[in-house]
């Protein structure tokens, strides 16, 4: 049954819904902009009425995900694992499906929207705090890879914090963030030369459409 949350979570994850609003929208989001498989590429180069479902279609895959995963845990009788656990296992195999979906041969978006949504499913207060940080980020700069950056190394601190003031005696949830944190800052490898060189664009949206 473990093996079944696994595949499913990642299977969800893999669901390339900016590649097919792209093709329903008459382009391959592949081979345009930042040629990122992303909500943020597709508003770019879309307009918002086209990054927004985007944005909520990942976010609900990795929600989702997550939901599920604890649901059957709870379900199922001997289940090898807790429900926490199995959520945040579910989470990382989401990510990891919408990263490297096998869909497009394994390449896919960054995963910020996606662990989101699997992070509201396990703490939607840590979650509310990444968003304000990456909105004022964003705000402050226009790079969205910026925000997402910062959001992420934010993300643990903020569990971390909210552990504390819980009194909890299981960390497990902080260690997952920083491993998901670790996964979405390696994913933005490239944006992160590119803005320690000074040539990151920043966020304008196209007006195609």
């Amino acid at each position: 049954m473990f093996a079944v949350v696994l595949l499913t979570s990642y299977l969800l994850g893999s669901i390339p819904f900016s590649y097919m609003v792209g093709r329903i929208a008459g382009i391959d989001i592949r081979k345009v902009g930042s040629r990122n498989l992303g909500a943020t590429n597709v508003t770019r180069t879309l307009g918002k009425a086209y990054g927004y479902p985007v944005f909520a279609l990942d976010f609900l895959k990795g929600l989702a995900a997550v939901r599920l995963s604890i649901l059957i845990a709870e379900r199922t009788p001997g289940m090898s694992v807790s429900p926490q656990i199995a959520g945040m296992v579910a989470a990382v195999f989401c990510v990891i499906g919408h990263s490297f979906p096998i869909w497009l041969r394994f390449k896919g978006g960054k995963g910020v929207a996606t662990s989101a949504g699997s992070l509201f499913g396990l703490m939607p207060a840590a979650l509310v705090i990444g968003a304000i940080v990456w909105l004022l980020t964003f705000q402050i700069t226009r790079f969205v890879s910026l925000a997402s950056i910062v959001a992420a190394i934010v993300l643990p601190l903020a569990i971390f914090i909210l552990l504390v003031l819980n009194h909890a005696t299981s960390y497990a949830l902080f260690y997952f963030s920083v491993g998901l944190a670790a996964l979405i800052i390696v994913r933005h490898r490239a944006n992160l030369s590119r803005l320690i060189r000074g040539t990151e664009p920043r966020f304008i949206r196209s007006e195609h459409r």
